[in-house]
């Protein structure tokens, strides 16, 4: 008989306590969690509690067996709630039935204390200002600690034990401190963030941000091996922030499951001490470089192809080069190949992101590295590398410096900003007024046609072509929203201000998050 329960329900509290009737009981005690409106300073407005349900359930019944037999007491049960719950929601119930109440109280704390620190259950927390930050529920609060110190324990809460890190003289406790007083934000939870977030975590850095829009696909796992196949169809931002949470309960995590923007993207940058580009997006590259050099923000980029790496740091010094200094217009999508289109063995990415997380702590611990005018390149074939120099005179420096540069692509992106339009399904835009047009390759159109009316002309040929598109509001749309956006911007450039694109492309609409999450099940 199973003593403890995960529901998505409101437990039934009246069949609980008659469950734990007992004629040779004089003590029953009740412990209940309820959802309050506020956590630290700030102000909730809600909780998502999310479990490993087997385990969980496993650990649970171990728990309360440990209670009953360390305690004396006739039986108990506790039931915690998952899913969303809302301020005044009851989340965790825990009942003792003993023969004298001091035995009681006993087992119902302890069972409380160990079902905090020893449960796989995360809790998301929303807040009142729109944030939300997952939040491990496996260990006790160390301003909590002195509670509970005088109680019997399986094991203490879990402490992480930097002991090899600060063994290291260029490190130390004081070089520990300043990882946990540093916030790093990592744009990008695949075969590069992956290994950054979990190296960073691991090292104890105090606030880890992700970002990242994309929900996992099956053929990601290869190389992203932060997840499982359990997870495909949810969004990777969350679920890195439950990794992080299991791997190093003392780190935060803030998470973006949406892009950053130029509407917002230097306001978040400025919260942060370094920035990571993990993504293999080149219009985030750029818009990262262009917000690093407008906050000062440290960025570390690296990007793959195949069997290749490159490696780069944008330190924001003045005088240092930056990404625009080496490369500088943003090539067209499709110029740069992806993971999708060019294919990738899993190690590689995960040696860059490995060198991307080295960069981000030496940076951090202010230990020596190479100089910032560099663009180091790796193959993995043959373990070749080369630096490559990057010549500060002949890039920004040429057109007012990287800050101007910089300025002025912001300001550019900012004007456009208006360019990418969300809809949940194509019949919306189609309702307000919109003129559909396809720009993906005759080959994707025929594997995935749109199921709606509209217009052809790859993303290739939409400049040459704009003349068709002069007059009724048009709505271009590829696959992940960047052709579409590139085109966009071209078409704009030719005077077309009601031209737009889809933002996140075929994959944002609601027709294809539930073909992925009907694939997860």
């Amino acid at each position: 008989m199973s003593r403890f329960d995960l529901s998505g329900a409101p437990a039934d509290l009246d069949a609980l306590r008659a469950a734990l009737q007992h004629p040779g009981s004089g003590g029953f005690c009740t412990f209940e969690g309820w959802v309050r409106d506020s956590n630290e300073g700030r102000q909730v407005d809600g909780l998502d509690y999310e479990a490993y349900d087997d385990l969980a359930r496993a650990e649970g019944d171990l728990i309360i067996a440990e209670a009953i037999a360390r305690y004396g007491v006739a039986d108990a049960r506790c039931v915690h709630r998952t899913g969303q719950l809302k301020v005044g929601d009851l989340a965790v119930w825990v009942g003792v039935a003993a023969a004298h109440r001091d035995e009681a109280f006993r087992a119902c704390r302890y069972i409380i204390d160990e079902i905090k620190h020893r449960l796989p259950i995360w809790k998301k927390e929303h807040y009142l200002d729109g944030d939300t930050a997952w939040v491990a529920c496996t260990h006790v609060h160390r301003e909590h600690e002195h509670e509970h110190v005088h109680h019997d324990r399986i094991g203490p809460p879990f402490t992480p034990d930097y002991s090899r890190q600060t063994r290291l003289k260029e490190v130390g406790e004081a070089g520990q401190a300043r990882l946990a007083a540093a916030k790093v934000l990592v744009i990008g939870a695949g075969g590069l963030g992956c290994p950054v977030l979990s190296y960073l975590a691991g090292a104890g850095v105090g606030t880890l941000g992700v970002v990242d829009g994309d929900r996992l696909d099956a053929s990601n796992l290869h190389r992203q091996t932060m997840y499982d196949a359990r997870d495909v169809g949810e969004l990777k931002a969350e679920l890195a922030a439950k990794r992080i949470a299991a791997l190093n309960p003392t780190v935060a995590v803030q998470t973006w499951t949406e892009p950053l923007h130029a509407g917002n993207i230097t306001e978040v940058f400025a919260e942060f001490d370094l920035v990571v580009e993990c993504t293999d997006d080149m219009a985030s590259r750029y818009l990262s470089n262009d917000a690093a050099i407008l906050t000062g923000a440290p960025l570390i980029l690296a990007s793959v192809y195949q069997y290749e790496g490159q490696l780069q740091v944008v330190s924001a010094k003045p005088g240092a080069p930056c990404l625009r200094c080496l490369w500088p217009d943003e090539p067209a999508p499709g110029v740069a190949g992806s993971c999708v289109e060019s294919g990738v063995l899993g190690p590689v990415p995960g040696v860059l992101g490995a060198m991307q997380a080295a960069e981000a702590l030496k940076i951090l611990l202010d230990l020596p590295r190479q100089a910032d005018d560099v663009l180091l390149l790796y193959n993995l074939l043959d373990h070749t590398s080369q630096r490559l120099p990057i010549d500060v005179a002949s890039g920004c420096a040429r057109h007012g410096g990287c800050v101007e540069v910089a300025a002025c692509a912001m300001a550019s992106a900012q004007d456009g900003a208006d360019i990418s339009l969300s809809f949940v399904h194509l019949a919306a835009a189609l309702s307000a007024g919109f003129i559909l047009v396809d720009v993906r390759d005759p080959d994707e159109i025929a594997a995935d046609p749109l199921d709606a009316p509209s217009r052809r002309i790859p993303a290739s040929q939409a400049a040459s072509r704009a003349a068709e598109l002069d007059g009724n509001p048009v709505l271009l749309i590829c696959a992940s929203g960047r052709r579409s956006d590139h085109a966009a911007r071209l078409l704009r450039e030719q005077g077309l201000s009601n031209v737009h694109s889809l933002a996140g492309g075929l994959n944002a609409l609601e027709r294809r998050s539930a073909a992925v999450a009907a694939g997860s099940t």
